[in-house]
């Protein structure tokens, strides 16, 4: 029997075992279960005493792991197989998406610091840094590192402040994620940059919620890569990085990882809302959330926005939709599907999202149609209003100014054509 302890900062959670026969099971650790203020890790594994199978833990605990290509890479590169979960959580496990790190037995979380003693690399390291992720995925068995992110695009946890882009330390917790560009597709970085910058100019409320997640485009030695703020990391009044806890749809229902489009069994919009109505501290402001989130991917041709793409954020005694992430404009590449990830209203494609289509989507949310119609309608008039003051943002050297503009011609028409759809609807 081997084992992993999962910590919450410095508290022991509970035990990751996997037996002879492969199999991986999760138990909560008894101080855990008596402590009423203690959570559960996620929502599809509520505190009990008894053990979770495999088939129940491994959706939340595999869903920490990278996937696909960048999976198989960081098998080959640790000497482990890409299918056994808890061999690379072993190895991968010091600081992933959430409050949690799994750790060996022994091994106890180092208290978080406000030193800096993890390395900062000068503009050349950096570069031969981000060129060494396509053989080494975050990095994987290189020095004292243990980094893990979901997702099947290259990318780095990393520490930003004011000694510059680093690595974290065993006492420091990631700030930010770099995603160097995607080598099979033109314009990635820029890309997402628009589209989330855009989504932040349409989304920012008078309030202090964030929801969407930061974003800026940096380089090195003539590499383009994107910095994104976590949303799950907060800098308390000493100056100390926290990790929040947070779970994306996929772990907090239950589903693996590879099968988390809608189509292969994954979340449907309709669980979607099930889950944020069901454990949303302020349901009907989240709600609203996850609608506004949803038109404004089948605006900006996000067709990729799955299960996996959308997370809960937990923060003291209160559970809310967490900022966006991972916006990209999917349908400026023709080699990838234009269909959506999860069908909205039954419609597959923003020119199927006819007046049927668009009622069937409020059925599904639960709300009322001309709620629906009047979001659709301001999100794509913010859109209008909105995108050529954040198309000014790329206006400078290194950022290819043709293809930023091509991606903003494409936008404007789809968002015209999301209004003559939705106004059809009424």
């Amino acid at each position: 029997m081997r084992s992993l302890c999962v910590w919450w900062s410095a508290r022991l959670v509970g035990e990751l075992t996997q037996d002879r026969e492969g199999r991986t099971r999760f138990r909560y650790d008894s101080s855990w279960l008596g402590d009423e203020m203690a959570p559960s890790i996620s929502c599809s594994l509520p505190k009990r005493p008894e053990r979770f199978s495999s088939r129940e833990c491994l959706p939340f605990f595999g869903g920490l792991l990278p996937e696909s290509r960048q999976r198989e890479m960081v098998g080959r590169v640790l000497g482990v197989s890409a299918a056994n979960d808890f061999a690379l959580l072993d190895r991968l496990g010091g600081d992933v998406a959430g409050a949690l790190q799994i750790l060996p037995p022994g091994i106890a979380p180092e208290p978080e610091s406000d030193t800096h003693p993890g390395a900062y690399p000068d503009e050349d390291a950096l570069a031969r840094m981000i060129d060494e992720l396509e053989t080494r995925p975050l990095l994987a068995g290189k020095g004292e590192l243990r980094l893990s992110l979901a997702g099947v695009q290259s990318k780095l946890p990393v520490v930003v402040d004011e000694n510059g882009v680093g690595l974290p330390g065993r006492r420091q917790a990631s700030t930010h994620i770099l995603k160097p560009p995607i080598r099979e597709f033109l314009g990635t970085t820029e890309n997402e940059a628009l589209v989330m910058r855009l989504a932040r100019a349409m989304c920012e409320t008078d309030d202090s919620t964030q929801r969407v997640a930061p974003v800026e485009i940096r380089s090195a030695a003539g590499r383009g890569y994107l910095l994104v703020e976590r949303y799950d990391r907060v800098r308390d009044r000493s100056g100390i990085v926290r990790r929040l806890h947070q779970e994306d749809f996929c772990q907090a229902l239950g589903v693996p990882s590879d099968l988390k489009y809608a189509a292969e069994g994954g979340p449907n919009l309709k669980r979607c809302f099930a889950l944020v109505r069901g454990v949303a501290t302020r349901p009907g402001v989240d709600v609203l959330r996850l609608i506004d989130a949803v038109i404004f991917n089948a605006i900006v041709g996000n067709a990729d926005a799955h299960g996996k793409n959308f997370s809960l954020l937990y923060t003291g005694n209160a559970t809310s939709l967490a900022p966006l992430y991972d916006l990209l404009s999917t349908v400026a590449y023709p080699e990838l599907s234009p269909s959506f990830a999860m069908k909205i209203g039954g419609a597959s494609t923003l020119q199927a999202l006819g007046p049927a289509a668009w009622e069937r989507f409020a059925r599904e949310a639960e709300v009322g149609l001309p709620l629906v119609r009047r979001r659709v309608e301001e999100m794509g008039e913010k859109l209008l209003e909105r995108v050529a003051a954040t198309r000014s943002e790329f206006d400078r050297t290194g950022v290819d100014q043709r293809w930023i503009d091509t991606l903003v011609a494409s936008l404007v028409e789809r968002a015209k054509l999301c209004l003559r759809n939705a106004r059809a609807a009424g």
